[in-house]
């Protein structure tokens, strides 16, 4: 659904609790880009800022599924304050410069849903400051290789949902591959439903999906992954500190997963810079068809409701599809 009009009285008090000093909240904005919780930048009368993040029915434009919410699935969405909290804790925990949490409201004591204040950190994202002038961008983006470095490094018992492992629980998978190609096949029946090109195309996109998880070895080390690591997902500080943002879906995962959503969302100098070796091409593979299919489907579910961005949703797919088709119907 829409998000309603959020207002300056309804978030008053939280910004009071999170920033005090005797400031008073003196505008409230809503910013662009997010799909499954409400971003607002919060503006006090002597010019401090916050971030107010906001887990409400009336901020998330996707439509409803019966994966909602399913810990245990990797790739259910990643929605609510817990799995900030979690997923925040393991970055910082990492030594990756994190938002600062001014505020954590569970008990919806100063807004009617689940609420977070934190750190506003003004100016472009890395994307933005990497196309306007890539030699100042590049501290920023050999530091933000460092904190890939550091996540691909550390070693969890379990992969899943960082929210799920921390707290002692397990997938319900078998292996990495094995949920991949669960969610491959989900999303296959998803675009199946709504283009009648992959549902052409579907008994040959199906088999190549098989094909590619029967040729992964077995492995049993398990990294931190973003899951949807853009350059746009990256902020920029005042020291030229990489600040990651939108991790609610931060996974114990095989590194691969992480490398094919950057090698798709950047160009190939952009990705220069933040590639690695010694990845396994029979993961990327598998990956690789798994998220063409999954930025297919995901925006034509998204445009089953009403968001707003339509025409650009639709790019996405249309993209998304023709690279899934020519991996199984070249030639």
């Amino acid at each position: 659904m829409a998000p309603k009009k959020v207002t300056r009285d309804q978030l008053a008090g939280a910004a009071r609790a999170a920033l005090g000093g005797g400031r008073r909240l003196e505008a409230v904005e809503r910013l662009a880009g997010g799909t499954t919780k409400g971003v607002y930048r919060l503006t006090m009368d002597d010019a401090t800022t916050a971030i107010a993040y906001l887990w409400e029915d009336s901020e998330n434009y996707w439509p409803t599924t019966e994966h909602d919410g399913d810990l245990a699935d990797p790739f259910s969405p990643g929605i609510g304050l817990d799995l900030f909290e979690a997923a925040h804790a393991r970055l910082e925990t990492l030594g990756l410069r994190v938002l600062k949490i001014h505020l954590v409201d569970r008990d919806r004591t100063h807004y009617p849903a689940d609420l977070a204040i934190v750190e506003d950190v003004p100016g472009e994202d890395l994307m933005g400051l990497r196309n306007r002038d890539p030699r100042a961008a590049e501290p920023t983006m050999m530091r933000l290789a460092e904190s890939l470095a550091m996540m691909r490094a550390h070693r969890a018992p379990s992969f899943g949902k960082v929210a799920l492992i921390d707290a002692g629980g397990t997938s319900r998978s078998a292996s990495c591959e094995q949920a991949a190609l669960a969610f491959a096949l989900r999303c296959l029946a998803e675009a199946t439903a709504r283009d009648h090109r992959i549902a052409d195309a579907r008994d040959q996109l199906e088999e190549r999906l098989r094909q590619l998880t029967a040729a992964v070895r077995p492995r049993a080390e398990y990294s931190v992954v973003h899951g949807e690591l853009g350059l746009d997902h990256v902020m920029v500080d005042r020291d030229g500190h990489p600040v990651v943002i939108d991790i609610e879906n931060l996974l114990y995962f095989d590194v691969e997963w992480e490398h094919v959503f950057l090698r798709l969302r950047h160009t190939d100098s952009q990705y220069q810079q933040l590639a690695v070796d010694d990845l396994d091409e029979d993961r990327l593979a598998l990956y690789k068809l798994t998220q063409h299919l999954s930025l297919t489907a995901g925006p034509l579910r998204l445009l089953d409701g009403d968001f707003p961005d339509r025409e650009f949703m639709r790019g996405i797919a249309e993209h998304h599809l023709n690279e899934a088709l020519a991996l199984v119907l070249a030639g």
